[in-house]
């Protein structure tokens, strides 16, 4: 049904202050602003007097009976500043009291940073990796469980919690171990002059080696040796044999695979990717190994 005529009824309150986007009233506890005269009387949350003598409102006046007039639309007028209050309440502009925090509870570390020179006497937290640690590691010392002395980053590497990337990790503090286990794990870096000899030797049984990062620029940053083609004598550098293998590239480096095999009869030399290899027939001692491309 549509009314030809009809009248807003609002509840009014005095003294007057019905202005858009205010409360009407104080947010607190009930009767906790009473008039004296009430002398703290309150029920049903409202201030009461005990005597309960029946008092008939008083008459409406001008006063009393104001009602704030709508707000007429603004056309074809530049928008005039608000008036700012010096305590705006939460409710005048919810995007003026936003708050956003970049604050983070990790503490930033570096590739050589110990467990023990940020765990000691402190509760361990959580830390940021930089990228690249694995170019620089720093000593680990364990499996799983790790020594104190050992590298944040580097232990964070070993277990696989983070990769070369960086990244965060959180370090949980515990008693005293009796031992610490030795493991290849997860991808280890090495240097342009590092030889499967010293790394990881061939022995039998045959086991395999952890996967290598090779920095870049091994080309012209180390003239270290590289004796065979496709099979390599392991007093060769390993990320030198890779680029003339063509497993990785000398300007970026990257991840190898590396398999020890046994010694060869002959290493055959030859020019492929700007390194010249040696050929070796008949080495006296040394084994041999393989290296392979990671996709």
């Amino acid at each position: 049904m549509i009314w030809a005529k009809a009248v807003y009824l609002v509840c009014n309150y005095s003294p007057p202050g019905n202005w858009w986007g205010h409360a009407p009233y104080k947010y607190g506890t009930p009767c906790s602003a009473c008039p004296a005269s009430y002398a703290g009387g309150c029920r049903d949350n409202l201030c009461y007097k005990d005597g309960g003598v029946d008092r008939r409102p008083a008459p409406e006046i001008e006063e009393t009976n104001y009602i704030e007039p709508e707000a007429e639309p603004v056309r074809d007028r530049e928008p005039q500043p608000r008036a700012q209050t010096p305590n705006p309440s939460a409710n005048d502009n919810l995007e003026r009291n936003q708050v956003v925090s970049a604050e983070q509870m990790c503490q930033q570390v570096d590739c050589e940073t110990k467990l023990r020179d940020r765990c000691k006497g402190t509760t361990c937290n959580r830390y940021e990796c930089p990228p690249g640690c694995l170019d620089t590691p720093g000593k680990v010392v364990g499996t799983g469980y790790y020594d104190m002395q050992s590298s944040v980053c580097g232990a964070g590497l070993h277990s696989g919690v983070i990769d070369n990337d960086g990244g965060w990790l959180d370090v949980t503090r515990l008693g005293r171990k009796q031992q610490f286990t030795k493991s290849y794990k997860n991808v280890k870096a090495v240097t342009c002059d590092t030889t499967v000899a010293l790394f990881c030797p061939f022995k039998k049984p045959v086991r395999h080696c952890p996967r290598l990062y090779c920095p870049r620029n091994c080309l012209r940053d180390s003239q270290a040796r590289v004796i065979g083609t496709k099979s390599y004598s392991d007093k060769s550098s390993i990320c030198r044999a890779a680029i003339h293998a063509g497993v990785i590239q000398n300007e970026s480096g990257g991840y190898l695979d590396v398999m020890p095999v046994d010694k060869r009869q002959q290493y055959s030399g030859s020019y492929q990717n700007g390194i010249t290899s040696e050929s070796l027939l008949n080495p006296t001692g040394g084994k041999a190994f393989r290296v392979f491309a990671v996709i």
